[in-house]
Order: C-alpha cells, then structure tokens, then sequence
C-alpha cells in the first residue's frame, strides 16, 4: 500500500506541474485578450479531481483490499499512457493549454499532435488516468464514483469549450 501511495503522490506532484505551466499560459494567454468561459465550473473540478487522490489512498488505506497483479501492472501502465497523452496534449498546444478554457481571440484551432486523431484527446487522458489509478490497487469504489462524477462535468466542459472555440476561433 505504500507504494501505491507514493504513486498517488507523484500523480499529484504531477498535477502541480500541470498547474504552475497553466498559470504560465494563463498570463500569456490574459496578454493576448485570452477570454475565460465555464469559470463557474472550473472549482467543482478541481475538487473532483483532488478527491480522486485523495479518495484512492484514503480507499485504499481504509478498505484495505488485495492488490491484483494482473490489474495492478496493466493499470499502471494505463497511468503511464494516461500520462504520455496528457504531455502530448500540452507540449502540442504550447501556450495555449491551460486547466481552464481561455481562448485567445484570432487565434487558430490546433490540429496537430493528438489533436488531428481527436478533438479532445486531454480528456481521454483524464478518464482513463480516473478509472485507472484507483484500480492500480483495486480501489473500485473511487473509480466509479470519479468516473460518474466526471461524466458529468466533461459533459458541461466539452460543450462549453466547443462553443467558446467556435464563437471565437477563426
């Protein structure tokens, strides 16, 4: 169990890399007359998503349950994909990624990277790391209940973000 805790752990470390280069963009982004859309849901998902760390540790560290090699190793290098995914996702998109929706107005859709096979391709990173992580160390309950949850709010962020890109994308 510890070291699926310190898994979890360099998730997080991880997640705060994430946010110091979206902080970066952020302010770049702002520069250029970068416009903000679904701020109102953007707080919901950092809790969604702090609960998903938490919750498998807390899951693991109270329920106890076997560790399944099987499971185990393939989730873990789901994780591991999850993880490539994502930093494909931010070094394609450079300065326009951003753990928030900003759209720099003018500026063109990016269809390069993962982003010419899908159009979201950051989010399947998201649900795969939700389903995988947990099971690392059968932590069933947290990756249904993140998996639900999380339906839901990428349900709103994907629409949103669709109609700010193509309200202001040229």
């Amino acid at each position: 169990m510890l070291w699926f805790t310190c898994l979890v752990a360099a998730v997080a470390v991880e997640r705060l890399v994430e946010l110091i280069v979206a902080t970066r963009n952020l302010a770049w982004s702002r520069s250029r007359g970068g416009i903000e859309y679904g701020a109102g849901h953007y707080f919901p998902m950092v809790l969604l998503h702090t609960a998903l760390l938490v919750g498998c540790v807390v899951e693991v560290w109270t329920r106890r349950p076997q560790f399944l090699p099987e499971l185990g190793w393939t989730m873990v290098g789901f994780v591991l994909l999850a993880q490539a995914l994502r930093w494909w996702c931010i070094s394609t998109l450079g300065y326009q990624w951003n753990t928030r929706i900003i759209v720099v107005p003018g500026a063109t859709r990016v269809r390069a990277g993962p982003y010419r096979i899908m159009a979201h391709p950051n989010y399947v990173a998201v649900v795969v790391e939700g389903i995988a992580l947990p099971l690392v160390y059968s932590a069933w309950i947290t990756a249904v209940v993140f998996t639900v949850l999380n339906a839901f709010l990428l349900f709103v962020r994907i629409r949103t973000e669709e109609a700010a890109l193509e309200s202001t994308l040229a």
